[in-house]
C-alpha cells in the first residue's frame, strides 16, 4: 500500500507548499476587498476605488514579507479568472431586443473611442500602450477592461503605474458621471429609452450605470444596463483582436514580448457568454458566478493597488489626466450625436 501512495508525495507536498506559499497575500488581498466593499456600502463610494486606495495605503505588504508572492498571484490569476467570469453577464438574446440600429451605435462608440485614443496620444506624449489602455477601459468597461487589456500587454517598468492610473480615472470620472449624466438627460429631455442608451453608452462601470439609471426610472436603467452589457460583451473581441496584433509587432518593441494567440480569460470570457446566450447556464449559477466575478475583480484590485509605488503613479503628469478626459468627453459626443439621429 505504502509503495501505491508514494509517487504521489511529492506532488502534494509541492502542492501544500505552494498553498503555503501563497495564503498570506491572499487572505490579505481578500480583507482589504472585504474592507472596500463594506465601506462602499455604507458611504455610498465605488467599491473598486477603495479597494485600490486602501492596497495603496498597506502598499509595503506588496514590497516585501511573505504576501508578497500571493499579492502577485492575486493580481494577475485571479484578475483573469475574474474577467472570465464577466461572460456570465452577456446575453446576446436579450441585447438583440435593442433593435440593429442602437447596438451599431453602441458597437460604433467602442471603436471609434478607441481609434480616437490611439490618434491623439502621441499629441500629448504617450504611446500606444498607454493609450489603448485608457481608450480600452473608457470604451468597454472602466476597471475591469483596464485590467484585461493590461493583462495582455507587453511588460515593462512602466506597466504597474499606468494600470493604477488608469483604473483610479476611469472609476473617478465614472462616478462624476453617474451624478452629472442623469442630470443631463433630464435636462435634454431624452426619453427612457434615449436616457438609457446615453447612460448605457458612455460610464464607464457597470455599478455606476446600474446607479445612474435606476435614479431617473425602472425602463431607463433596465435600458442602460442592457447597453452597457453590449459594451462589456467588446471585451472579448477588442482584446483578442489586440492580442493578435501585438503578437504580430510586438518583436518590434524592444520593451516588451509577445503574448499568447488567445488569453485563455478570453477563451473563459467567450465560452461563459456563449452558454449565458443560449441559456444553458441555469439562473442561480448565473448569478453566484457573477457574484464571484465582482469579488475576484475586487480583490485583484486591491492587489494591484498593493503592488503600486503612489509616487511613480500621480507623476504620469497633467498630459495623462487630460488623455483620459477627453477620451470620456469623445465617446459621449459620439452616442449623443447617434442618439439624436436615431431616436
Amino acid at each position: 500500500m505504502a509503495s501505491t501512495t508514494q509517487p504521489h508525495t511529492p506532488f502534494l507536498e509541492n502542492a501544500k507548499n505552494k498553498i503555503n506559499t501563497l495564503f498570506p497575500g491572499i487572505i490579505v488581498s481578500v480583507l482589504v476587498a472585504m474592507t472596500a466593499k463594506f465601506l462602499s456600502e455604507h458611504y455610498a463610494t465605488p467599491a473598486m476605488l477603495l479597494a485600490l486606495l486602501l492596497g495603496i495605503a498597506v502598499g509595503f505588504l506588496g514590497q516585501e514579507g511573505k504576501a508578497v508572492p500571493g499579492i502577485a498571484f492575486t493580481a494577475r490569476t485571479l484578475l483573469r479568472l475574474g474577467v472570465a467570469f464577466l461572460g456570465v453577464r452577456v446575453s446576446m438574446t436579450l441585447m438583440m431586443g435593442l433593435g440593429w440600429e442602437l447596438i451599431a451605435l453602441v458597437i460604433f462608440g467602442v471603436v471609434a473611442t478607441i481609434g480616437f485614443g490611439m490618434s491623439i496620444a502621441r499629441f500629448l506624449g504617450h504611446k500606444w500602450r498607454f493609450a489603448f489602455l485608457t481608450a480600452g477601459s473608457v470604451a468597454i468597461c472602466g476597471a475591469s477592461a483596464a485590467m484585461a487589456i493590461s493583462a495582455i500587454l507587453p511588460k515593462d517598468e512602466r506597466s504597474e503605474e499606468r494600470l493604477i492610473f488608469t483604473v483610479l480615472g476611469v472609476t473617478v470620472l465614472s462616478t462624476i458621471a453617474m451624478i452629472a449624466y442623469p442630470i443631463l438627460v433630464q435636462y435634454l429631455d431624452m426619453n427612457d429609452v434615449a436616457g438609457g442608451v446615453f447612460l448605457g453608452g458612455t460610464i464607464h462601470d457597470v455599478a455606476q450605470v446600474v446607479g445612474a439609471g435606476f435614479s431617473i426610472s425602472e425602463q431607463t436603467g433596465d435600458t442602460a444596463t442592457l447597453v452597457k452589457l453590449i459594451r462589456v460583451a467588446m471585451l472579448a473581441p477588442i482584446v483578442l483582436v489586440a492580442s493578435i496584433m501585438i503578437r504580430t509587432f510586438a518583436e518590434a518593441d524592444p520593451d516588451g514580448g509577445r503574448p499568447p494567440l488567445l488569453p485563455s480569460f478570453v477563451v473563459g470570457f467567450l465560452v461563459l457568454a456563449t452558454f449565458s446566450s443560449f441559456g444553458l447556464i441555469p439562473a442561480a449559477v448565473t448569478e453566484l458566478m457573477s457574484q464571484a466575478s465582482r469579488w475576484l475583480l475586487l480583490t485583484a484590485i486591491a492587489a494591484v493597488g498593493m503592488k503600486t509605488n503612489l509616487k511613480q503613479v500621480l507623476s504620469v503628469g497633467g498630459a495623462a489626466i487630460a488623455l483620459i478626459v477627453v477620451e470620456t468627453l469623445f465617446i459621449a459626443g459620439v452616442i449623443l450625436t447617434g442618439i439624436t439621429f436615431l431616436t
